[in-house]
């Protein structure tokens, strides 16, 4: 509901620490690209947008109970009253865990949402509060390929765990002014509090001892913003501001020597923006603007001068109906992203000095790109097909090079020039209303040029391919997905890679009553492959294993 989820230090969310939220979310919506400026945070390779529920369906209690291998459990509970004397509540309880595939990877994690609606003929009131709790076994590194051979559930990560607890509390309002014109305004508060162990001598491939670390944070994130809309014959038109104050502590201890260091990051947002559209028969054309300043300061043991960031983002596209079954469009746009805390420290959780006695900093430029993306779509009631091409001109990108830093958190480089082009495909097909096919497909060709030397860059397949057949018959409902991933490169000198491999799903389900049963197996060949990887420091490659065959069965009950 227009809440950023992204934690501003990072620009990365960890929807681990809201686990089964999208069993209360109304509609995903999915834009790739430069996205839409409305929600004021940077949309800069695309962005998924969440909606809460509706609270207008008639009453109902849910409950839901699974498990699968791994020892893998869910069970929820939601309840919605629908909008009674003008009022509407919808709440949801879920737990979550499993003992994970890696040896020591487990999971253990709740989680609450509410949600509750005031209506009047011109206003609405609604409030969204939700509440996740998890802790879980560590297995983020990646595990040498001879280790992997002898077992593939050996985890690398040694007798470390993470608890963290994040909520998010949302007070939004709608008013209506008249059938042009309306007004959405939202006042936000999210926290993150929480911790997890690095146990440094397995990092750097030492006997680990009793020697083990641990990284602290508690962040606190406050905000508002505000829309304006009119609509007048052909024209929409929407303009507003999007504001937040952000700080996070990070304090650093070990489990003998106690508290070693604590510092703050201070970081605040401004933007402001107006687009409009206007559709004259079949041709649609719009326009959008955005202005957003972002500062960073940091208060610590180091002495660090606060760095400011201003940019420009426009964008602006048309499209054009051929008839009532073809259309085609075009967009361009620019948009620019502030480096992360992670990027400017250089992977280390306290800023450390150079050797001239100043802040060592190591990305301070910001990123660009500009998008454009040429389409075309055609639909009909049993069919439709969709193919977008896109070209992404990067300026200053700063990418992944597939190494980790002391804080256990991915490294990053800045590179002068780079590019995205590719072409995604989506079409779907049904035969009597009945048998359905579904494809969506992605080719790309990607590279980065630095210091005069061409690249591709790390973990960017050039071909990902997505079948789903699936066949329902007086409900029962069966589907086989197949999944194609070429194989990437792991490393900025290309000479290490992970391969592609193929992959096949299959969904079972049955609606009788008020029960749904649904029953899923994934991998059924039994492929043994990985889908990430990196070449460590002392030049070995490790790997992500993901698990071989396996199931999850699922029983909901609607009261």
């Amino acid at each position: 509901d227009g809440v950023p989820m992204n934690e501003p230090e990072d620009q990365g969310a960890y929807f681990s620490n809201y686990p089964d939220l999208l069993n209360s979310i109304s509609k995903m919506q999915i834009q790739r690209g430069v996205g839409t400026s409305q929600n004021g945070v940077a949309s800069y390779g695309g962005s998924i947008q969440l909606f809460s529920p509706t609270l207008q369906d008639s009453t109902n209690i849910t409950m839901g109970l699974g498990y699968g291998s791994y020892n893998s459990t869910r069970a929820f509970a939601a309840y919605n009253s629908g909008i009674k004397n003008n009022k509407a509540l919808y709440a949801r309880l879920s737990h979550v865990s499993s003992d994970g595939y890696k040896y020591n990877s487990a999971n253990n994690s709740q989680s609450a949402f509410i949600s509750s609606g005031i209506y009047s003929d011109k206003s609405s009131w609604k409030i969204n509060m939700l509440l996740g709790k998890q802790r879980n076994q560590l297995a983020w590194l990646g595990v040498a390929d001879s280790l992997i051979k002898i077992d593939r559930k050996i985890n690398a990560n040694k007798n470390e765990n993470d608890q963290f607890i994040q909520g998010l509390a949302q007070v939004q309002n709608n008013y209506q002014f008249n059938i042009n014109s309306s007004l959405q305004s939202s006042i936000y508060f999210t926290f993150l509090n929480g911790n997890y162990d690095f146990n440094f001598n397995n990092f750097i491939g030492l006997p680990s001892t009793d020697e083990l670390y641990n990284y602290a944070f508690n962040s606190k994130l406050v905000g508002a913003f505000c829309n304006y809309s009119r609509t007048y014959k052909n024209i929409n038109w929407t303009s507003g501001f999007h504001a937040n104050k952000y700080n996070r502590q990070h304090v650093g201890s070990e489990k003998k020597l106690g508290e070693l260091y604590k510092n703050t990051g201070y970081k605040n947002e401004l933007s402001a923006f107006s687009k409009m559209d206007y559709t004259i028969k079949q041709l649609s054309f719009f326009i959008d603007l955005q202005y957003r300043y972002v500062n960073f300061d940091y208060k610590g043991s180091v002495a660090f001068d606060k760095i400011d960031w201003q940019f420009f983002n426009p964008k602006s596209g048309l499209s054009l109906a051929l008839n009532a079954y073809n259309s085609i469009y075009y967009s361009i746009g620019k948009t620019s992203r502030e480096p992360t805390r992670n990027d400017l420290f250089g992977g280390t959780d306290n800023l450390v000095v150079d050797g001239f006695g100043n802040a060592a900093i190591y990305i301070k430029t910001p990123e660009s790109v500009i998008n454009q993306e040429l389409g075309y779509r055609y639909t009909l009631k049993e069919a439709n097909f969709s193919a977008n091409f896109y070209y992404m001109n990067f300026e200053n990108e700063i990418v992944l090079n597939g190494k980790f830093g002391p804080n256990g958190l991915p490294l990053t480089n800045n590179v002068e020039k780079s590019y995205r082009t590719g072409i995604e495909v989506s079409a779907n097909y049904s035969i009597a209303h009945k048998l359905i096919m579904s494809t969506n497909a992605s080719f790309n060709h990607s590279r980065i040029r630095k210091q005069n030397i061409v690249f591709s860059p790390i973990l960017t397949p050039s071909v990902i391919i997505n079948q789903e057949i699936s066949y329902p018959y007086r409900g029962f409902g069966i589907a086989l997905i197949g999944r194609y991933q070429d194989g990437s490169y792991i490393d900025f000198e290309n000479s290490s890679s992970i391969n592609s491999y193929f992959l096949m799903n299959a969904r079972l389900s049955y609606n009788f009553k008020r029960f749904e049963f649904c029953t899923y197996f994934n991998n059924i060949t039994n492929v043994n492959y990985f889908n990430n990887g990196y070449v460590d420091f002392d030049g070995s490659k490790k790997y992500f294993v993901q698990a071989p065959i396996n199931y999850y069965l699922s029983l909901k009950y609607n009261f």
